[in-house]
């Protein structure tokens, strides 16, 4: 599947602050995040030729606006060798932008990267009603998400 056109795929910089925002917003409570933060959460990205454990953001925009974002934390892990997982996090496109497939390039880019980048597996949590699309994806339900909350 390709990008329609007026669509890049890209990295997360400093001035998608607001539409970063905005669209996770529509996923999930955000909070305050000042600029600062932002640019701190920018600056801990790794670039695109690291093979190294850390956050890999990316996003989609029409022409320079922001309308999906994801993000693919690689962890190392002490067991299968000392070997990498992917975890798929705070995946949203905007509401005005679904349905045109931004979602699963979003996806299935960031299971290319974490492939390249050497994990033996990628992962996410999901809300049940978003199963089938992940599916779509190419994922499979591998287990039960289990957490608390302080």
């Amino acid at each position: 599947m390709s990008l329609p056109p007026n669509y890049t795929l890209a990295r997360l910089k400093n001035s998608d602050h607001l539409d970063a925002l905005s669209v996770l917003s529509q996923l999930t409570t955000v909070g305050e995040v000042s600029i600062d933060q932002f640019k701190q959460f920018v600056n801990i990205q790794l670039p695109d030729n690291s093979n190294d454990a850390g956050y890999y953001t990316y996003v989609i925009r029409e022409n320079d606006k922001l309308v999906a974002i994801a993000t693919l934390l690689v962890e190392i892990k002490l067991i299968h060798g000392f070997s990498k997982v992917g975890h798929i996090e705070d995946v949203a496109v905007d509401s005005n932008q679904r349905g045109r497939g931004l979602g699963k390039i979003l996806i299935e880019h960031l299971i290319s990267q974490g492939l390249e980048k050497g994990c033996y597996k990628i992962i996410l949590d999901c809300d049940v009603k978003n199963v089938g699309f992940y599916e779509k994806c190419g994922m499979k339900n591998a287990g039960i998400e289990m957490e608390t909350r302080g």
